[in-house]
């Protein structure tokens, strides 16, 4: 296995940027390829201090509707990579965005920017590394691979050739199947692990898997007991392969409950075990950009063990300037060379999604899994809304309206589909 050591780091900051800088005295603008609430966070961090930001998206968003949303051009497609590199080279030679920062939202604009970041860095500042750096984080089997290379404790992970393999298996469950590759696994099934209690539902969902994503791509893993209230996760921005500014935060509310697809509510918190492990992981790679590291507290022996990482902004990034430590402006100072000051984030500040929190809520009282009692306490700690801002309100307006159809795609409670 080859790690990139710091004697031999990848270029991570920006080539040739002398062909790209803007004049003397001109901020340049900031293209965010995708919206939706990481977008949203970027625009109303960055358009406050009259930086442009257009964003660049092929679907419906709310941060479309942002007043610090200076433009919002729709294209075909952002999933294809050729079409999204194309798309985001063409924008950017027919407005003249030479010089731009590139923020990509979604794991698979990480991908197509990285494997193309040559291509694109004749336009723009590219914030996301070079690919023998990001496919450590891309790839679920590398991440494994290199954690555990580096002594970071992860879930026991088996990597089955064929179903002909599982019955080798049946004494594991339960299992989690889920991607090594998550985005082709979640655009094709809408979640992001299945679980297996049982031999025959671990041959039906393994042979579900294998008709949508490639066979190598599927990964049966041990379920950590705990629930989603032991998930943390640690987020920074990193600077070779240092932590500049840091935040821990503990998901406790997810949907779905199990295997969560997105967070309704977070909470900062003291966790120094996990701030050794993370600056161990990026240190390896000499990771420099956003990054959040997830992680799983084992009940058993006490060990976080690592999940997932993510090389790109996170759906509650925007958390951190509730805390001081504004993520969108520490990136964007960190490749425009604007000198920052290190922060990290107190314990204590809660991030919540009101509406899509709303019935994940009522889903964990009747679950079991919250109380009353907890639940008022989240709303008194909470420093941010994800979405609501006084001072722009209309994306708080669209997914109001929206919500109906997000309970009944999202919600077991409201639902009786099952995987």
């Amino acid at each position: 296995m080859h790690i990139v050591q710091r004697s031999e780091k990848p270029s991570l900051q920006r080539p040739n940027l002398a062909a790209v800088v803007p004049s003397a005295g001109q901020r340049p603008g900031v293209l965010v390829v995708g919206g939706d609430h990481p977008g949203l966070a970027v625009a109303r961090s960055l358009g406050p201090r009259g930086i442009p930001v257009w964003i660049l998206e092929d679907e419906f968003c709310i941060s479309n509707l942002s007043r610090y949303a200076s433009r919002v051009i729709r294209v075909a497609d952002i999933r294809d990579e050729r079409a999204t590199v194309d798309a985001v080279l063409s924008v950017g030679r027919r407005y003249g965005l030479n010089g731009w920062i590139l923020i990509p939202t979604r794991d698979e604009t990480v991908a197509a920017f990285s494997r193309n970041r040559d291509e694109l860095a004749e336009i723009y500042i590219v914030t996301t590394g070079e690919w023998e750096c990001i496919h450590w984080a891309w790839d679920k089997k590398k991440t494994y691979e290199l954690a555990e290379y580096l002594g970071i404790p992860c879930p026991k992970t088996f990597h089955p050739a064929s179903a002909a393999d599982l019955p080798g298996l049946v004494s594991k469950l339960p299992l989690a199947i889920k991607p090594a590759i998550k985005e082709n696994f979640f655009y094709a099934t809408g979640a992001k692990a299945w679980r297996a209690n049982t031999p025959q539902q671990l041959m039906r969902l393994y042979e579900k898997a294998a008709r949508q994503i490639r066979p190598e791509e599927i990964l049966l893993q041990e379920i950590i007991p705990g629930g989603g209230l032991e998930q943390y996760s640690w987020c920074g921005l990193a600077k070779k392969g240092k932590p500049h500014s840091t935040l821990c935060a503990r998901r406790l509310r997810q949907h779905p409950r199990e295997f969560g697809r997105a967070a309704t509510y977070v909470e900062t918190v003291d966790a120094p075990a996990i701030e050794e492990l993370s600056e161990r992981f990026i240190g390896a790679l000499s990771y420099d950009g956003l990054i959040e590291i997830e992680y799983k507290r084992d009940v058993r022996d006490g060990e976080y063990k690592l999940l997932d990482a993510n090389a790109r902004a996170w759906g509650f990034h925007g958390l951190g300037a509730a805390c001081g430590i504004d993520f969108s402006w520490l990136l964007y100072a960190h490749f425009c060379g604007i000198p920052t000051t290190p922060m990290r984030a107190p314990g204590g500040k809660g991030w919540l999604r009101l509406l899509t929190d709303i019935p994940t809520a009522i889903s964990d009282l009747a679950y079991g899994s919250l109380t009353f009692r907890e639940y008022f306490r989240s709303l008194r700690a909470t420093a941010m809304e994800s979405v609501f801002d006084w001072s722009d309100p209309l994306p708080w307006a669209a997914e109001f309206a929206m919500l109906p159809s997000s309970i009944l795609k999202k919600y077991p409670l409201f639902s009786r589909k099952k995987a």
